[in-house]
């Protein structure tokens, strides 16, 4: 397969605008690296200069040491899988996958065997005589992913490859491409704006926000330990509670005071704290860290007394929702819970799992 390398990679249009800034990343053989990013932050726009269909503005791109800012697309050894699958209505499966390799003029012996290996792969075997006006949406998609994989490119792109697919077949999809990449062992880049798909699917996330990229982490270092406020915020679903806490540092005991209730740091994020005595901070927890407040905690003062004002059971879970110092709250709790909209309940914080930020920089002071 492929390493690849972007570096001080820009991409900048000619009425001025900046979409890209300076991108740098390398990419190893046989990993899948996930660009991820709201609407707008240019994740498509890097795809697209890796692909050569846009132009590279400034730095460089290599391909296993190759210089690629210049090369043609079909010179760069990569194939591309769109959100809209872009299948020849009037073909057949099979011609669908074939179609590369007959351009290339590779023998048909080998054309078919390729084929019969990608449909055996994708579990098309039986639907290759079929057109694509006969498919469901996953079955497209497949033949999408087949035509590609025929080809036994260098890298894999897929752009919102599920983004048409319904809620069901997106998570059927997100198994079977994950399946694709352990059996190709290809080096593959994935762009979405889903979060969820981000997580399960990349050995490595790129977090992008306005032609930035804010942090390049796994999955699971991305959710405990992001390094400012909005990869808190984008990571995670509910997304974190966030809200303003004074903080107070006597010696070595430090405090976090939301209106009326004060928590105790952790010795183990206390220190990170000390020079902002007397600081405003933006604290961060996640809604599974807040929980209904045991006797325990009531005992110890580390509680907040709030009003349910929402309630949304999700099976096995429910996420109440309630105000703090004017903010909304969510905390995840087993669906055993006997709490409903209108309760003032008692809540807890785990301060042990507690993610402090700077509230003019924005960057994590301590995860």
């Amino acid at each position: 397969m492929a390493n690849l390398v972007l570096k001080d990679v820009q991409k900048i249009y000619p009425n001025g605008f900046h979409a890209v800034h300076d991108f740098n990343l390398e990419i190893k053989d046989k990993e899948f690296i996930i660009f991820v990013g709201p609407s707008g932050c240019a994740k498509s726009t890097t795809l697209r200069m890796i692909a050569g269909l846009e132009s590279i503005s400034g730095g460089e791109f290599y391909i296993d040491g190759v210089l690629m800012n210049n090369i043609e697309p079909k010179d760069r050894d990569i194939a591309m899988v769109f959100q809209n699958y872009a299948l020849y209505p009037h073909m057949t499966v099979y011609d669908n996958m074939a179609f590369s390799l007959k351009l290339r003029k590779v023998p048909k012996d080998e054309i078919d065997k390729k084929v019969r290996e990608a449909a055996a792969i994708l579990d098309l075997d039986q639907l290759l005589e079929r057109k694509p006006s006969q498919l469901s949406g996953g079955q497209r998609q497949r033949v999408a992913m087949g035509r590609a994989i025929v080809r036994n490119p260098k890298v894999f792109l897929m752009d919102e490859p599920l983004s048409n697919l319904d809620a069901k077949l997106r998570v059927q999809m997100r198994v079977e491409i994950s399946k694709i990449h352990q059996k190709l062992g290809a080096t593959i880049i994935y762009v979405t704006h889903d979060q969820t798909e981000a997580m399960t699917l990349g050995t490595r996330i790129v977090v992008m926000k306005s032609g930035y990229i804010q942090q390049v982490d796994t999955p699971k270092n991305l959710y405990n330990k992001p390094c400012n406020l909005f990869v808190a915020g984008f990571i995670g679903s509910p997304q974190m509670n966030f809200f303003d806490a004074v903080c107070h540092v006597a010696g070595d005991k430090v405090t976090l005071q939301i209106g009326k209730s004060v928590f105790p740091v952790p010795a183990d994020k206390a220190a990170a704290l000390k020079a902002y005595d007397g600081k405003t901070v933006v604290l961060g927890i996640r809604p599974e860290d807040v929980s209904e407040a045991t006797a325990d905690d009531i005992a110890h003062g580390q509680t907040i007394s709030a009003e349910v004002k929402f309630y949304e059971l999700l099976g096995a879970e429910v996420y109440l929702y309630f105000d703090l110092e004017g903010t909304r709250m969510t905390c995840r709790t087993p669906s055993s819970t006997e709490l409903q909209i209108g309760d003032i309940a008692k809540f807890a914080l785990d301060m042990n799992k507690i993610h402090v930020f700077d509230k003019e920089t924005e960057l994590t002071i301590t995860n």
